[in-house]
């Protein structure tokens, strides 16, 4: 049975999981990543948001962060949201900083602000009929897309979504929306 993950190490997984289960996906189907084991046995993996600087260095440690670059260069689906994108860019404007490299593109943190500064407002998608409610709390945005990555989502004129095929990555929290088309198209990939 195919399974989705959750890297569970810090941040938002467990609403992750339950947008998972509305959009479908059957409870036993979804694995809480913690361990490069807990890895190879999903085929889908979503990043969630959390703290870049120290989830980056717990993948570092704990050997999750390669087997995870890994699987995606063997053509696992992998989406990261907010800190997710972070970690999943090649380069982090003015920050020297650990990330897995999956997607390139450069990002900016807390581009629009801090944490006071945190707000909802619609996104529109590539592929979806109506936009979703991006909800933004200290939320990236990409300040370059490299070869083959595409504009997945905009905002004001910034970019807050990339893909490139089977990698995803979203500024803003789908998860603490009750929307969960965003969920639906990842579990599609």
């Amino acid at each position: 049975m195919p399974a989705t993950g959750v890297l569970a190490v810090q941040g938002d997984y467990d609403l992750h999981v339950q947008a998972l289960i509305r959009a479908g996906e059957s409870p036993e189907s979804v694995v809480l990543v913690r361990t490069p084991d807990h890895l190879a046995l999903v085929d889908r993996l979503i990043v969630p948001g959390g703290e870049s600087t120290t989830v980056g260095l717990l993948l570092e440690r704990y050997g999750l962060g390669e087997a995870i670059k890994a699987r995606a260069a063997q053509g696992m689906p992998t989406w990261g949201t907010c800190m997710g994108m972070i970690l999943m860019a090649t380069e982090v404007d003015g920050h020297n900083q650990y990330t897995l490299g999956l997607l390139d593109i450069t990002v900016k943190r807390n581009a629009f602000g801090t944490q006071v500064h945190s707000f909802e407002d619609k996104v529109a998608m590539p592929g979806l009929e109506k936009p979703v409610l991006g909800v933004f709390i200290r939320a990236p945005i990409v300040t370059r897309l490299g070869t083959g990555v595409t504009e997945f989502g905009a905002y004001r004129g910034a970019t807050v979504g990339a893909r490139k095929g089977h990698l995803l990555g979203t500024s803003f929290h789908p998860e603490l929306t009750d929307d969960v088309r965003l969920h639906r198209f990842f579990l599609g990939l």
